[in-house]
């Protein structure tokens, strides 16, 4: 009954409830980030290439009599 009763004080114990909260809830934390990233990707690519191009286009002049 000796060796049971370790094993039993463990089991009940309710000191690693909060580390296994916190993993919880980062994973879900980086969970959502990473869907956000996915999210906002496409339309960041698009906007940057719209701007890339538009700055291809501008002409920049040097001096006043230009």
């Amino acid at each position: 009954m000796g060796a049971a009763t370790p094993f039993a004080a463990f089991v009940h114990s309710e000191s690693g409830a909060v580390t296994v909260d916190w993993v919880v809830l980062t994973a879900a934390i980086v969970g959502l980030g990473l869907a956000v990233t996915n999210t906002v990707s496409d339309g960041l690519e698009h906007l940057s290439g719209e701007i890339h191009t538009q700055l291809l286009r501008d002409h920049v002049t040097h001096g006043f009599g230009d």
